[in-house]
């Protein structure tokens, strides 16, 4: 049976994908959506497709490997996986550890929402990080204050937090209510999938099961002591909203470690980046350089000080994680190369 485009349209099928497939594609392969993967196997759904499990697929070259939210063409035959398509967005970040390599953490998602709580644990910091990671995947990042009731004047955080980008949206809601999160509802509309990021104890996985109308995310209390809270989510999958838009759930992360997001930074933090375009020097420090705009501003209370000092931290952190991967990238390919050498000088060595 061939399947229609019209009809993949509700697991999030669109142009982009259509314009990788060759003439007759659709009458040999199986489109079929990563809705989660483990040890290796993976979870795909799509038309007549659900529930099914098939073999893990890769391209060549690091951060190929299938991720939840990935599209796959299937053989109708085996269901093999045949063809990993072209990703329209993927989020990613450093392996946590001495691993050098990167962790994909969702693909071809519209909207970050970015969940944080109105509590100790608020951070403007980690949103930043948030927001560079959607800029740079050209998804549309999305503000989501929780735990309002613990706080007097929750409208505060709101302010301070739309003050980090111009037309940042900005939502504050109660996770439990579903009629207070009725204000998410056009971006969760049919074929548009969501990713959920924020660190662990924010109310994350009460939102989402608010969102999904289910219990099916477990939840923990945070810990009395610091404010912080426990791991509930340890995986990756796509559940599906009652509005015909897909969630992405992800581990709280508090450790986010960018890699290769120069432009989602310089994006997010474009109020300084104009700024610093009116320094004398265009390779001014703001330091003690005559003519710096940046400096300037930080007197007139035009910039807060404390901003461009997240900027520079996040934009330091950023260049030594690229050049650490780049470097292990070289490493990987001139290793590959070695052994394709070896292997050749064998096989001459047997003809011999």
């Amino acid at each position: 049976m061939t399947i229609q485009i019209s009809e993949l349209a509700d697991y999030g099928w669109s142009n982009f994908f259509t314009s990788q497939l060759e003439e007759g594609d659709m009458d040999a392969f199986i489109p079929a959506r990563v809705k989660s993967v483990h040890r290796g196997q993976i979870h795909v759904i799509g038309v007549d497709l659900d529930r099914m499990t098939v073999p893990y697929i890769s391209k060549d070259g690091e951060g190929a490997q299938a991720t939840v939210g990935d599209w796959l063409l299937l053989e109708p035959e085996t269901y093999r996986p045949k063809t990993l398509l072209d990703r329209k967005s993927i989020f990613k970040r450093k392996a946590v550890g001495s691993h050098r390599g990167e962790q994909l953490i969702a693909a071809n998602v519209d909207t970050l929402f970015i969940v944080a709580s109105c509590n100790f644990d608020f951070n403007l910091a980690r949103l930043e990080r948030y927001m560079s990671l959607a800029h740079e995947a050209q998804v549309t990042p999305v503000i989501i204050l929780t735990k309002a009731d613990l706080v007097d004047d929750p409208e505060e955080f709101r302010q301070a937090v739309s003050g980090l980008h111009a037309n940042l949206v900005v939502e504050l809601v109660d996770a439990r209510e579903a009629t207070s999160t009725k204000c998410l509802e056009p971006w969760c509309g049919l074929g548009q999938t969501v990713a959920f990021v924020g660190s662990s104890g924010v109310g994350k996985s009460t939102l989402i099961n608010t969102l999904i109308g289910t219990n099916d995310i477990a939840t923990r209390d945070v810990r009395v002591d610091d404010s912080k809270g426990r791991h509930t989510t340890t995986g990756r999958t796509l559940h599906r909203l009652p509005d015909g838009g897909w969630l992405i759930d992800t581990p709280g992360m508090r450790e986010l470690q960018l890699t290769e997001v120069e432009d989602g930074i310089k994006e997010v933090f474009a109020d300084i980046v104009e700024i610093a375009a009116g320094c004398k020097f265009s390779d001014c420090q703001h330091a003690q350089e005559p003519g710096c705009a940046v400096r300037e501003a930080i007197e007139t209370g035009t910039l807060e000080a404390a901003r461009l000092k997240r900027w520079r931290k996040l934009a330091a952190e950023e260049m030594h994680n690229t050049a650490n991967l780049a470097q292990r990238r070289s490493k990987d390919r001139n290793f590959g190369k070695m052994i394709k050498r070896a292997k050749k000088d064998k096989d001459h060595w047997r003809d011999e």
